[in-house]
């Protein structure tokens, strides 16, 4: 199913300042979709959402797929149309998995979502295969796509086994720079502006200088996508190992993430091999929501000590 194009224009990409963990999680993503998926956790009013759905337009040039609150199983995997049967017509209805195949996923809220819903996009996610069993129909599909679920933690949190299974994790926090609010706001008004004038963007200058600059971002995003599992990681992974096991993590998933990460993330930077300052760049990403303190008190809570003991283990000048 098509996605219907947004009815106001979305702020480009390129235009969002500052959020430097929040993008480069989604250009992870991106490039290494095994990696399991985006969780965004802030409070309102951080950009998160905006984020989203300006990077989903970036790459697959539509909004994101996006999944309601209150959807039933049915809706998400596939089932039988209500209508039709009514009507004594067995007609099958497709689910927004599959319509988010190979693009984005959004669920604002993931939090507020169903659990039972969230393992089951989860374990999609991880596998790029949907099983539909339903009465008469059962077929499996190939469904790869890049779940992003943003929440605010003031509404609650998720299971901690949930929280493991997101690849990354951020905790999106606002922009108290200055210049970088103000850079904001100035972004923002004259996109506005420039968007009422000239919806297309044909003769902004302001906005094909942004959408020129998204190209540039995207090309550069596929090559990495192209390349990273290519980029060699063998001597970086007693060192994803040393940090798991120093951060407590709980099983093995913690490393993989962490190496395949890193990997994207020297991709993107145009490396053929990973190197410790890498998976430094990573660390929190991967690490930060698979700590004990979050089977404990969901605290997700990652500042400069943490930053510091990666340094240390990692070998790395403080």
């Amino acid at each position: 199913m098509e996605q219907q194009p947004p009815l106001l224009p979305v702020l480009p990409y390129s235009l969002i300042v500052g959020q430097q963990s929040l993008k480069l999680a989604l250009e992870l993503a991106y490039i290494a979709p095994r990696l399991g998926g985006v969780l965004l956790s802030g409070h309102r009013g951080t950009g998160k959402s905006t984020a989203v759905r300006a990077f989903a337009e970036m790459v697959y040039g539509k909004l994101p797929v996006t999944l309601p609150i209150n959807v039933t199983e049915d809706r998400v995997v596939g089932g039988w149309d209500i209508n039709q049967l009514m009507q004594k017509n067995d007609q099958w209805k497709d689910g927004l998995l599959l319509d988010a195949k190979d693009q984005l996923l959004y669920v604002d809220e993931i939090n507020l979502l169903d659990d039972h819903i969230v393992n089951i996009l989860l374990d999609v996610t991880a596998t790029g295969k949907l099983v539909v069993a339903r009465d008469s129909h059962s077929q499996t599909y190939d469904v790869p796509f890049t779940l992003v679920g943003t929440m605010n933690p003031e509404e609650g949190g998720l299971r901690p086994q949930l929280f493991d299974r997101f690849g990354l994790m951020v905790t999106v926090k606002t922009e108290n720079n200055p210049a970088d609010r103000l850079k904001i706001l100035q972004n923002v008004l004259m996109f506005e502006q420039e968007s009422d004038r000239d919806p297309m963007g044909k003769s902004s200058e302001f906005l094909k200088a942004a959408n020129a600059e998204n190209a540039k971002q995207k090309s550069k995003l596929e090559a990495a996508k192209q390349q990273w599992r290519s980029v060699k990681a063998e001597a970086i992974l007693q060192k994803c190992v040393d940090l798991a096991t120093a951060f407590e993590v709980e099983g093995n998933r913690g490393e993989r993430v962490l190496a395949m990460a890193a990997q994207a993330y020297a991709a993107r930077e145009g490396r053929s091999e990973v190197t410790p300052e890498d998976l430094g760049t990573v660390a929190s990403l991967a690490l930060q929501h698979r700590r004990p303190a979050m089977s404990q008190s969901g605290e997700v809570a990652w500042g400069e000590k943490e930053d510091a003991d990666v340094k240390a283990i990692l070998g790395l000048q403080a």
